[in-house]
């Protein structure tokens, strides 16, 4: 039998909390996360209701409330503008940011992230990986360019990353809103959104807004699951890295995400 319980994260426990809340049991948060809040909410309902109070939502529990598991209705989109984004980005022309922002907010409709702790993680990926709000091309630093060196030479043989010599490095820097980085990734991304070879053969391409939005929707997709337990946690650093792979710009994730739960938590 499906159920919903303590533990459990994601979209579905996001339709459960939304649910409760409207029948008038606040769960203090619409989060994906079923913790106590939502454990208590869904006691308060399943005693009014006169079902056995367990805290656990089986499925005679979900039909009452309108949730089929197998066919869960699509999530309201929560309510994001450009105002409320720029409070978390204060050193970013609000300009850049209404005109990108509605390619994020499609991309994370698409993939059934438009919901608060999603939406953070995006906006904070973003914060740390192109503070300007822009889908952009990685700069040359001392991080990938050798001394003297050809630009991104330090990328060309990363085996980690796909590559496999010189001009892979230069080639598949990052770009886009994630910091697209290295032909393994091109080439899954760019099969996984349906583009065939079209990232590999183009690589520019991961600049294109939609295309960007997608790609940087695609990874959290992918990491759903272990974000949502690392910020119900609070261990922002572990989210980052399950998206970065490290801790690059570690400090300008942590204080976008903190900024943006004063707004969309």
């Amino acid at each position: 039998m499906a159920t919903l319980k303590m533990g459990d994260q994601g979209r579905l426990v996001v339709l459960l909390q939304k649910k409760l809340t409207d029948q008038g049991y606040d769960t203090y948060g619409i989060d994906g996360d079923f913790g106590r809040n939502t454990e208590n909410a869904l006691k308060a309902y399943q005693e009014a209701e006169g079902f056995p109070v367990t805290g656990v939502a089986e499925e005679n529990v979900l039909q009452r409330l309108g949730i089929d598991l197998a066919n869960p209705p699509p999530l309201d989109p929560v309510s994001v503008t450009p105002d409320a984004v720029a409070y978390m980005f204060p050193h970013t022309p609000q300009a850049n940011i209404a005109r990108y922002l509605p390619f994020i907010i499609n991309a994370l409709k698409e993939n059934e992230l438009l919901y608060p702790k999603m939406l953070l993680m995006a906006l904070a990926t973003i914060r740390a990986e192109t503070e300007s709000f822009r889908p952009i091309s990685e700069g040359m630093s001392e991080h990938n360019t050798s001394p003297g060196g050809e630009p991104f030479d330090l990328y060309d043989f990363r085996d980690d990353i796909g590559n496999t010599g010189p001009p892979d490095g230069s080639l598949f820097k990052g770009r886009g809103f994630v910091q697209l980085t290295g032909r393994s990734n091109y080439t899954k991304y760019s099969r996984l959104l349906g583009l065939g070879d079209d990232l590999v053969t183009d690589p520019d391409l991961a600049n294109d807004p939609i295309i960007a939005a997608q790609l940087l929707t695609a990874f959290l997709k992918d990491k759903e699951d272990d974000i949502l337990a690392a910020l119900s946690n609070n261990d922002l650093r572990k989210a980052r890295k399950l998206v970065n792979g490290g801790s690059h710009g570690l400090d300008r994730f942590q204080d976008a995400f903190n900024r943006g739960k004063t707004r969309f938590a």
